[in-house]
């Protein structure tokens, strides 16, 4: 498996998806999204997986400015937008290769190989 996991250092969710892969001894790769954020080909990766932009836009980010500029700009322009503003992603963003879940799935990880 090579999992990764996109979220921030203040997400209690990030933490706790941290802390159950560390107790299976899987190995993973935390990408800080405030810090780093997602490359375009592990956003649009993770886009076909859990079905489209809206699955990752949280509405109610703490970056609110930016939330309400994705909500009401032209729809072509949603996912570029979001991509540039990683504080207005859920979390956390934890993908295995072409396989990705948004939040906190342990049961849907479980069935990862």
């Amino acid at each position: 498996m090579n999992i990764q996991i996109f979220g921030t250092a203040k997400s209690f969710d990030t933490k706790k998806a941290q802390r159950w892969f560390k107790e299976r001894g899987i190995r993973f790769q935390m990408i800080d999204l405030a810090v780093k954020g997602m490359s375009r080909g592990e956003f649009e990766s993770v886009c076909r997986a859990v079905g489209g932009w809206e699955a990752l836009f949280d509405p109610d980010s703490k970056d609110k400015q930016n939330a309400l500029l994705i909500r009401y700009a032209p729809e072509e322009m949603h996912a570029d937008m979001l991509l540039e503003n990683p504080k207005c992603l859920k979390s956390p963003i934890v993908r295995n290769g072409r396989q990705a879940t948004v939040g906190y799935c342990p049961e849907e990880w479980e069935t990862w190989e």
